[in-house]
């Protein structure tokens, strides 16, 4: 069963390179950008070829190059209180996964020394228990609990590249940028809440590198997986009580009428099918009484426990469903703008917002109405590239975009045809691109490198690059000095 706002990938299983290799990669990297020349072209030729780091790890490094972060001190730390930890433990969510997580990753025999640590999406650690030794070892480059372990701090880390990727991710050895941190192997999974996609924590297992096991990234994934999956349990019982408090009110409307949970998942209905889910405007209901919702036509909103009681008010303005489109939690069911017909994408205007490292959003305004809801990265993905793109592509040369591989049309196919519940008649095929008659702006964050950080599709990579180098721009901002880039191709990432 998907999960909204996420993408289904298999954790990295990738042979490590020895500690020898990334310690010359690391060296190299950081001697090239301080010399501002190509080590590869100054190389004499009985030089050793030149090891190139993971994309991930590359992307990080020059990232905190640009930001100009020391490989020897790192940044000031940044420590939380005893009052804001409890604070935050409390407001994550994760604090009933404890349990689960001991017993998965701590409470297990026959395995080398491990620190397991749980930080919140912001990167701080909120609980943090292993091997006394070990620890006070940690504790010597500032991992402990309360301390904030983002890039922009302490380089390169497991934890940072699992929140900032939104997959299971190792960082192993001089794959660390700070050098104090090369005799640790860090892996870590993102935890997401089933209920909303959102992005709450990650888990993380810490070492030293001579130790590293290669199942050991599995584990913390399974780990992740069996966390979401009591988040999950936890809704559903949330979701009954919320059935079983909404009952008599549903007894007594007038008309159709259904109720939803804050995420949109419908408890009960009456007068109606009850969509599996509503997107909710990203922006919150706000103080109006009466919203257009794309599925049901004007509704009026009724505040209902922990839920929203819907009434549709003017049905007839309702834009038909997709017929068969509920898959489920995750699936983009009920969708804002589902079926929306040739003629309602006249003049619709259609804003792609990236400006938010991970949080990537689309609004859309139209004669069928305003809508917006967050993206999935792999939505967000598609949608960038359509939108850089206004000629269009076919699925192989998305597929070759996204994944390197021409051939994943599959994939590529099975997406684009979600987005198409609730894009409708704003997408067209043969080749897929924006109906011609939207115009489309594309959002951009203000460093390059945070361009929808939790992709490495090639072509998201080369637009990053060529954002960078000023030789490409996003669809909607202004005309940047040099040279413009040739149609329909991006810059090659500097190596």
């Amino acid at each position: 069963m998907r999960q909204p706002g996420r993408q289904t990938r298999r954790p990295e299983r990738r042979i490590p390179q020895s500690a020898a290799e990334l310690a010359r990669v690391h060296e190299r990297a950081l001697a090239e950008a301080a010399a501002r020349s190509a080590a590869r072209d100054s190389a004499a030729p009985d030089d050793p070829p030149f090891l190139q780091p993971r994309p991930e790890i590359g992307d990080s490094w020059e990232r905190l190059r640009r930001l100009g972060l020391d490989p020897d001190a790192g940044a000031a730390a940044v420590h939380l209180g005893p009052a804001e930890i409890e604070h935050r433990r409390r407001a994550s969510g994760l604090d009933p996964l404890l349990p689960i997580l001991r017993g998965t990753l701590v409470e297990q025999g026959e395995q080398p020394p491990l620190i397991l640590a749980i930080a919140d999406a912001d990167g701080h650690i909120l609980w943090q228990e292993g091997e006394r030794g070990l620890r006070r070892s940690a504790d010597r480059i500032g991992f402990f609990t309360g301390a904030r372990w983002v890039e922009e701090r302490v380089g390169t880390n497991g934890i940072a590249a699992a929140l900032r990727a939104q997959r299971p991710m190792q960082v192993h050895s001089a794959e660390h940028y700070l050098r104090s941190h090369h005799s640790w192997t860090c892996v870590a999974a993102p935890v997401h809440d089933p209920g909303t996609g959102r992005l709450i924590g990650a888990i993380n297992l810490s070492g030293p590198a001579h130790s590293v096991r290669p199942y050991l990234l599995q584990l913390t994934a399974t780990a992740a997986k069996l966390a979401e999956t009591e988040l999950r349990a936890r809704r559903l019982e949330s979701l009954h009580h919320l059935r079983t408090l909404a009952a008599p009110m549903l007894a007594r409307v007038n008309g159709p009428a259904l109720v939803v949970d804050a995420a949109g998942w419908t408890a009960a209905a009456a007068g109606l099918p009850p969509p599996a889910r509503l997107r909710l405007p990203a922006e919150g209901w706000g103080s109006t009484a009466v919203h257009w919702l794309p599925s049901l036509g004007e509704c009026a909103i009724e505040p209902l426990a922990d839920g929203w009681l819907v009434r549709p008010v003017r049905p007839q303005d309702a834009v038909p469903a997709v017929p068969g489109g509920s898959d489920g939690p995750g699936a983009d069911t009920a969708g804002p703008g589902a079926g929306l017909l040739a003629e309602q994408a006249e003049g619709a205007r259609l804003r792609l917002d990236l400006h938010r490292a991970g949080s990537p959003e689309l609004s859309v305004r139209g004669a069928a109405g305003s809508w917006s809801h967050a993206l999935s990265p792999r939505h967000a993905e598609l949608l960038l590239l359509l939108a850089t793109e206004r000629n269009g592509l076919s699925a192989a040369q998305l597929a070759d975009a996204l994944f390197g591989d021409p051939a994943r049309t599959v994939t590529v196919r099975a997406e684009l045809s979600r987005l198409r519940r609730y894009l409708g008649g704003l997408l067209a095929h043969r080749p897929y691109r924006f109906a011609e008659s939207v115009l489309v702006t594309v959002a951009g964050p203000e460093d390059p490198y945070d361009l929808l950080p939790t992709s490495s599709a090639p072509a998201v990579r080369r637009l990053r690059a060529g954002l960078v180098g000023g030789t490409v721009r996003l669809p909607g901002t202004p005309p940047l000095p040099g040279p413009r880039p040739r149609p329909g191709r991006l810059p090659l990432p500097p190596p």
